[in-house]
């Protein structure tokens, strides 16, 4: 914003001193028509009213140069701060990307958009503040000392009253990005949710908890929209108080001879000036707070970030280690002690019971999860930064991600496969591209809609087995696979094991544990078998 706020001042100064040199020409001109009868003819003030007529036109157009740069900039800015959020968001640990998804979502979707009335009308208020106000108080005072003098009694009165109402909304603007936090997050759990809770006829049952945090949050906005209400009131009362003390001094001496007419019109002409910008930030300031508010939120997110050394270039490695790994978690700690050997020609099989730690122990492997004692080794030596053996490594998350697209999108999604056919045989998906309405070219929607929970993970492990990685971590590759396609996949894991491929697996099936060639069992600390 830095150079957009330059550009505004310069166009805060030039509304500045056209507000100021207009009020004083247009005092001139009054008081020329009235103390001066001779001079009421057009010519006569031809060049004042054309040079008057200059000065306002040159106002408008700063106004408007300063209005089309303040929403340039805080469109720049806003899409930068958006990006950053869901840059740095996105990079967390799994773990903490769930904690702090609905805080992101809200921030990249709505939140930071209460900042453009921060940019567009807070700020221009506040340059024009700093420039009109003490520029006007000069002029009053080469013309009228005391006028200047009541002015500046009354002129501090503005701020203090500025700070204390402030104060209160702070707070408030707080509870207001919380509890729209809190009903954004249960809309989207919602949306989410909607055909499990259709299928369970319960579609209707979130309703009055939603309606309930709606209600919160509006009683929260309509809190602060009465502050801001009483606080324009009080902000316009003192502005207003000051030019009537003004008006009246100013009247007062001019009854009894004490003060010219160009003089007392100066006076009441720019009177008003010094404190319209005040009471102009003191409106925008309540408009800007719900911004400002997420802003803040929104950097200490950014401030969170791991700021990471370069990764290490681990492209080639061929075997995994974790020595003694154990991770603390909300449950308890899983996986606890766990030594594993993950070497190139060997089937490794992870299992044991649900919350084991099973899937965390991939992450680790991952660097995906840090952990909170041992460490992991990449062909024997200690690394700390994992990201440089995700070129080595095929990964099948528990969960795998398709996303709405095409399924050759889907196949391609982190990387072009080198030969889709043989990944599709590879799989088994080559009988269900068979089978599809357009092949490749078939659409899927969202989470894989069009393929039946079966297809779906033939295509994750056609994604993953393409690739000749020399690392592969399968967690529950034979999840939802009928027996046939089973022994295809499990065909495949075993020759790939066989052409020395480190091949771990997480699995509870009873087939997956009859190719293994270690198998090792969690569960409190960990006990390896062969």
């Amino acid at each position: 914003m830095r150079r957009h706020l330059v550009a505004s001042v310069c166009c805060g100064a030039v509304i500045a001193a056209a507000t100021l040199a207009g009020a004083v020409l247009m005092a001139q001109v009054i008081a020329g028509l009235v103390s001066e009868p001779e001079t009421r003819t057009l010519a006569h003030w031809t060049p004042t009213l054309v040079l008057l007529a200059v000065i306002w036109a040159t106002r408008v157009l700063a106004q408007w140069a300063q209005a089309r740069l303040s929403q340039r900039g805080a469109t720049a800015a806003i899409a930068d701060l958006e990006q950053r959020v869901l840059t740095v968001v996105t990079a967390r640990a799994p773990r903490r990307l769930a904690a702090e998804r609905d805080d992101a979502a809200l921030l990249a979707t709505t939140g930071l958009d209460g900042l453009r009335p921060y940019y567009t009308r807070y700020l221009p208020a506040l340059i024009l503040a700093v420039l009109i106000t003490p520029a006007a108080v000069i002029v009053m005072a080469c013309n009228d000392l005391q006028s200047t003098v009541i002015v500046v009694i009354a002129l501090p009165l503005v701020p203090i009253f500025m700070i204390l109402i402030g104060l209160v909304t702070r707070d408030r603007s707080a509870a207001a990005l919380r509890a729209m936090t809190t009903l954004h997050a249960r809309t989207l759990d919602l949306v989410a949710g909607i055909p499990t809770l259709k299928a369970l006829g319960r579609a209707a049952g979130p309703a009055d908890r939603i309606a309930e945090l709606g209600g919160a949050h509006r009683r929260s906005a309509m809190a602060t929209l009465r502050i801001a209400f009483m606080s324009s009131f009080v902000l316009e009362l003192l502005a207003t108080l000051g030019v009537a003390m003004v008006a009246v001094s100013v009247g007062l001496r001019l009854v009894f001879g004490e003060v010219d007419l160009a003089t007392a019109l100066i006076a009441l002409l720019v009177a008003p000036e010094v404190f319209w910008p005040l009471r102009r930030v003191g409106a925008e300031f309540h408009a800007a707070r719900d911004g400002r508010t997420a802003e803040e939120s929104a950097l200490q997110l950014i401030g969170r970030a791991n700021h990471a050394s370069p990764a290490p270039d681990l492209s080639a490695a061929s075997r995994l280690r974790l020595d003694r790994v154990s991770v603390d978690g909300r449950d308890g700690t899983a996986p606890r002690h766990l030594s594993l050997d993950i070497e190139p020609g060997v089937v490794t099989v992870l299992t044991g019971p649900n919350g084991s730690g099973k899937s965390t122990a991939i992450e680790v492997l991952l660097g995906l999860t840090a952990p909170t004692e041992g460490a992991v080794f990449v062909d024997d030596a200690e690394t700390v930064d994992l990201r440089g053996v995700w070129p080595a490594i095929g990964w099948l998350p528990q969960r795998p991600v398709l996303v709405p697209g095409t399924v050759r999108a889907n196949l391609d999604l982190f990387g072009p496969l080198p030969d889709i056919d043989s990944a599709c045989r590879a799989a088994g998906f080559d009988v269900v591209l068979d089978a599809l309405p357009d092949g490749l070219e078939t659409r899927l929607g969202r989470d894989g809609a069009g393929l039946s929970l079966g297809q779906r993970q033939r295509l994750a492990l056609a994604r993953v087995l393409g690739p000749d990685k020399p690392i592969l971590l399968l967690d529950e590759p034979t999840a939802h696979l009928d027996s046939d396609s089973r022994a295809h996949v499990l065909e495949t894991i075993a020759a790939r094991a066989a052409a020395g491929t480190a091949v771990l697996v997480v699995a509870h099936d009873r087939a997956v544990l009859d190719i293994a060639d270690r198998v090792v069992r969690i569960g409190g600390d960990a006990l390896v078998a062969t």
